[in-house]
């Protein structure tokens, strides 16, 4: 692991979260692995495979929700060769249909490195009980 590949999973995990907020599916679509290996868990809901599944499930969340605030807190970054992950406390505010919901997830994203880019294959988030 060098610095410079901790900074760049650090910098796409940014881009990602950014993406989400903003509700920006181009910005999706240049963190996202756009394979069928990728895989996503939204908290409480089904496994994903494949991007073209992982995408639709954030069109339908972007098209269902008028405002979304996200805040961050990293717990771990580790970087290997290839792969890296991030794991993470997610703070989120989202009004959906008028309703204004809080909630609090631990993520963990994992980053693979192919052709000198680092991409997220796996997003799985929790609930927070408690």
């Amino acid at each position: 692991m060098t610095n410079k590949d901790k900074n760049e999973v650090i910098e796409v995990n940014q881009a990602f979260y950014r993406a989400f907020e903003k509700k920006d599916m181009d910005g999706m679509n240049l963190v996202w692995f756009q394979g069928n290996s990728s895989s996503c868990i939204h908290p409480g809901g089904e496994i994903l495979q494949g991007w073209e599944n992982i995408r639709n499930s954030w069109e339908l969340i972007f098209r269902n929700t008028e405002y979304l605030e996200i805040d961050i807190e990293l717990v771990t970054v580790e970087i290997g060769n290839q792969i890296g992950y991030i794991v993470l406390q997610e703070n989120l505010l989202q009004i959906s249909r008028g309703k204004r919901l809080q909630a609090q997830s631990v993520a963990t994203n994992i980053y693979q490195k192919m052709a000198q880019k680092w991409y997220l294959v796996t997003h799985h988030g929790s609930p927070r009980m408690g």
